[in-house]
């Protein structure tokens, strides 16, 4: 199973640890905060409303973000700015250990949302530069079950910490500690080097004067494919972070689940998620990326109706939860293999960001959306509807994309549809690599 593990060169190794240490640790300090939120309700009296504010700022902070350093990525390379994402989200972690008011930690949760959209920005184009064509899927997918790591890290962390020292101090001393993970981080990257596709580039823009614009993702040769791309991330991440937002309230409020059983369905969510991640990506390299997204699409929209229409009741609904987590958080992990061999060299940081990130943004609309519809229909039925619209949406999208499995990405400015009509010349290439020959 892991047999392509093995064939890559000791700088495809080195970058893929180094990717997946940094994902981890933007996933644990994120949900660091999830821990916090709700001793800081009580000791701050904070509202709900207030509580939900930090998180907003926080979601559309990261789609900025992320989209500002893949632009910075194509143009100071990805090496150079996934360094100073994961030092930046990591320093305003522990600054919001010492934060004193609400006013004070939404300014600080704001900056730290900025690095927290760009590691995944820099890292996804720097993986899918490094690693092979046979195993790129495989690699940079596995790499995002990084995810499902740091999240069990930062309950580790929680449950320690917070119940072992005092509640004022406690919620501090636990952001505090974020910042060493980011240092470990830091150490483990310092020999990681720029793609050869990234370097090559930069000598040839150098060269004849051309470089690309702040829009050149929508120009002629790659509008087309920047709009479906990121409808793609609004069916896969918006509306999938949408339902994962309401459905613990949906648990609660109509299924009644006991905090307890709460807990244990959250577990099981995060568990499924992290094979899921695993399963998309192997997928991705043996059925084709739009194979892949269909089918796991298709099956998010059917474990969703299960979800709020099924007579499931007690443990048999909580079960449910690991094929949730495994179809409509695992499903993520096609989307970075999937991006960097859409766009070409010279933008691909950026048309790469933005698709993700506006993927991301939209799905605060599509939380707004649901919460809406549920004062004239059901919220099973709201819930429902915007799943069935959003994935219907990205289905479409993959339709009209070209299918890249196996591509050989390219130096320069070559559209998504020049890089489709190399995509069978790329195939003996793969196979190649596939039976152990290096690149």
């Amino acid at each position: 199973m892991f047999g392509w593990y093995r064939e890559l060169t000791k700088r495809e190794r080195n970058t893929f640890w180094g990717c997946f240490a940094g994902w981890a640790v933007d996933a644990m300090d994120a949900q660091l905060f999830s821990f916090v939120l709700p001793v800081l309700i009580a000791a701050w009296g904070m509202t709900t409303a207030q509580a939900g504010y930090l998180a907003t700022a926080t979601l559309l902070s990261a789609a900025i973000g992320g989209w500002t350093c893949g632009l910075l990525a194509d143009r100071f390379g990805r090496v150079r700015i996934m360094q100073f994402t994961i030092l930046w989200f990591s320093v305003f972690t522990f600054i919001a250990g010492f934060t004193q008011n609400f006013e004070q930690l939404l300014t600080v949760r704001v900056l730290q949302g900025l690095g927290f959209g760009g590691e995944w920005a820099a890292g996804a184009v720097l993986m899918g530069e490094i690693i092979r064509p046979a195993h790129r899927g495989k690699a940079v997918g596995s790499v995002q079950s990084g995810f499902g790591i740091g999240w069990s890290l930062a309950a580790l962390l929680a449950g320690v910490v917070l119940a072992h020292v005092p509640s004022e101090y406690g919620w501090r001393a636990l952001l505090m500690i974020g910042v060493l993970p980011g240092l470990l981080v830091l150490f483990l990257r310092r020999r990681l080097e720029e793609p050869e596709l990234y370097q090559q580039t930069r000598a040839a823009m150098s060269a004849n004067g051309r470089r690309p614009g702040l829009g050149a993702i929508f120009g002629p040769g790659t509008r087309s494919t920047t709009i479906l791309a990121s409808l793609l991330a609004f069916g896969v991440i918006g509306v999938g972070g949408a339902i994962v937002n309401w459905l613990p309230t949906f648990m609660k409020t109509v299924r009644h689940l006991s905090p307890g059983q709460a807990g244990f369905y959250v577990f099981l969510v995060t568990g499924g998620s992290f094979f899921g991640f695993l399963a998309s990506a192997y997928l991705g390299d043996a059925l084709g990326r739009r194979r892949t997204f269909q089918l796991f699409l298709v099956c998010s929209w059917l474990v969703t109706v299960a979800y709020m229409f099924l007579p499931l009741s007690g443990w048999g609904l909580i079960v449910m939860g690991v094929p949730f987590g495994f179809f409509t958080i695992g499903n993520y992990a096609s989307l970075g293999p999937f991006f960097t061999e859409l766009f070409p060299t010279a933008i691909r940081g950026s048309g790469q960001s933005f698709a993700y990130n506006f993927g991301k943004a939209a799905g605060a609309v599509a939380v707004s959306c649901i919460g809406i519809l549920a004062q004239w229909i059901t919220l099973a039925e709201a819930i429902g509807l915007v799943a069935l619209l959003g994935y219907s949406i990205a289905i479409l999208a993959t339709v009209r994309l070209p299918e890249t499995k196996g591509l050989n990405l390219t130096p320069g400015f070559g559209t998504a549809a020049d890089q489709d009509d190399r995509a069978n010349a790329a195939a003996p290439t793969a196979s190649a690599a596939a039976e152990g020959v290096k690149p």
